[in-house]
C-alpha cells in the first residue's frame, strides 16, 4: 500500500499517473535481490525542449518511446548519478547527501553540453520515486533502494552536434550491497580509464562502458576489479572501475588526490570527513603503485579498501598483476575499513547521529491528491 497522508513531498509540482497506484500495489519484491536487478514499479520523467524544463511525471515503470535517431544512441550524450534511500533506523526513508549528487550531475551535464537540472526537479524525482517505492525498500541493514537519476539527449537527428531536447529520468532498484568479502584487484598497466582534459572526473556513461573490457579481463584472471593508473606514465593510482581507492600506510589514511581524471565520489568525500572527525591523519596525494606494493610487502601498508555508493566500503584482500604475481594485504579484513564502513552506514541508515546533516528524510507521497494531474 502506498502511503497517502498529506506531506511536504512534491506532488503539487508533478503529475502522477493514476496507474501508479495499481502498478505499485501489484509489485512483488523477489528474493534473492542482488544488486540493480529488481526494478521498482515506477519511473519519474521530465522533458527539456524550447530552452526549458517541463513538469515532472511519475509513471508506471515501462519502456521509453525513444526515436532510433536520438542522439543519445549515436553520440553517447548521457550522464547519470547513483545514490541510495535507506529505511532501517528511522520511521521514514532517508536519502544520503542528494544535493552533492545534484551538483555533480550538473557538472557532468555541463561537460557534455546538456542543460542544468533545477534543484527542485532533481529532488522531485528522487523524493517521488522513493516515497512511492517505500513498501519495497529493504529494512535489513546494508540493503537499500538504489536510485539512478539519468539525463540523456533525445533530439532525433544524426548531425554531430549537441542535442536541443533531453529527458531526465529516475528509476530505482531495491538492492543488496554490491559485494561482500575482501576484494581481489589487479593493476591495469596497459589500458587507460581517463586522460587529463577528458571526462574522467565527471559521471558520463561512456566512462563505464569503456572500462568493461578491462573488468572482464580481470574477472577471467580471478580478480574482482582493475586498479587503474594514470594514462601518461602508468605509474600513479587513480581508481577502480566503479570505486575510489584508499590505503592505510603507517597508520594514516592515503587516497589519490583529485586531479581532473578521478571521479570525486560522494562516498570518498564522506569517508574523508569521517576520518578527519575521528582524528585519523589523512593524505590526498599522488600514489605510486610500485611504491605502494613495496609498502605492503614491508608491512608499512597494512590495509587497503575501495569505496563507492554501491559497495559503501569494501576491504581489499590482495593486489595482483596480470603476470600472476600477488601481493596480499597484511590485514585483508581491515579494521579502519570496517570501522569507517559501520560509522558511515550507521549515519546513512539513521542508527547513529549525523554530525554533518547529510541525511534527508523522505515524506509520504499523496497519490490521492485531487490536483495530482495538474
Amino acid at each position: 500500500m502506498i502511503p497517502s497522508a498529506m506531506s511536504a513531498t512534491p506532488q503539487s509540482r508533478i503529475e502522477i499517473d493514476p496507474a501508479v497506484v495499481t502498478a505499485a500495489g501489484d509489485f512483488v519484491v523477489p528474493e534473492p535481490l542482488g544488486f540493480g536487478r529488481c526494478l521498482a514499479p515506477v519511473v519519474f520523467l521530465a522533458d527539456y525542449q524550447d530552452g526549458q524544463w517541463g513538469r515532472g511525471r511519475l509513471l508506471p515503470y515501462g519502456p521509453l518511446g525513444l526515436d532510433p535517431a536520438a542522439k543519445v544512441l549515436h553520440y553517447a550524450q548521457v550522464v547519470f548519478e547513483g545514490l541510495k534511500a535507506y529505511h532501517v533506523g528511522g520511521s521514514r526513508p532517508m536519502l544520503f547527501r542528494p544535493e552533492m549528487n545534484w551538483r555533480r550531475m550538473n557538472r557532468s551535464a555541463a561537460r557534455m553540453m546538456m542543460p542544468a537540472l533545477p534543484r527542485d526537479l532533481f529532488m522531485d524525482g528522487l523524493l517521488a520515486v522513493t516515497a512511492c517505492s517505500e513498501p519495497y525498500i529493504p529494512r535489513a541493514s546494508g540493503r537499500s533502494l538504489y536510485l539512478r537519476p539519468a539525463l540523456f539527449a533525445t533530439q532525433p537527428t544524426l548531425d554531430p552536434a549537441p542535442s536541443t531536447t533531453f529527458t531526465f529520468m529516475v528509476v530505482a532498484s531495491p538492492s543488496e550491497a554490491l559485494a561482500s568479502g575482501p576484494l581481489r584487484v589487479v593493476v591495469e598497466r596497459t589500458g587507460a580509464r581517463a586522460v587529463a582534459g577528458g571526462t574522467g572526473d565527471v559521471k558520463v556513461s561512456g566512462n563505464y562502458g569503456a572500462a568493461l573490457h578491462a573488468t572482464a579481463v580481470a574477472a577471467q584472471s580471478g580478480f574482482d576489479q582493475p586498479l587503474w593508473l594514470d594514462a601518461i606514465s602508468h605509474r600513479y593510482i587513480e581508481e577502480l572501475s566503479v570505486m575510489n581507492f584508499f590505503a592505510v600506510v603507517d597508520g594514516a589514511l592515503h587516497t589519490p588526490e583529485l586531479n581532473g581524471t578521478i571521479l570525486p565520489g560522494v562516498t570518498r568525500d564522506s569517508i574523508l570527513a569521517l576520518a578527519r572527525l575521528e582524528g585519523l591523519r589523512v593524505h590526498e596525494r599522488l600514489m605510486d603503485v610500485d611504491e605502494l606494493l613495496q609498502m605492503i610487502r614491508s608491512g608499512r601498508c597494512t590495509e587497503a579498501f575501495a569505496c563507492g555508493t554501491a559497495i559503501i566500503v569494501g576491504s581489499i584482500g590482495l593486489i595482483g598483476e596480470h603476470d600472476g604475481r600477488l601481493c596480499p594485504l597484511p590485514e585483508p579484513e581491515g579494521p579502519h575499513a570496517g570501522r569507517l564502513r559501520e560509522r558511515l552506514l550507521g549515519i546513512q541508515e539513521g542508527r547513529e547521529p549525523d554530525p554533518f546533516a547529510w541525511t534527508h528524510t523522505v515524506a509520504p507521497l499523496d497519490t490521492s491528491a485531487p490536483d495530482r494531474n495538474g
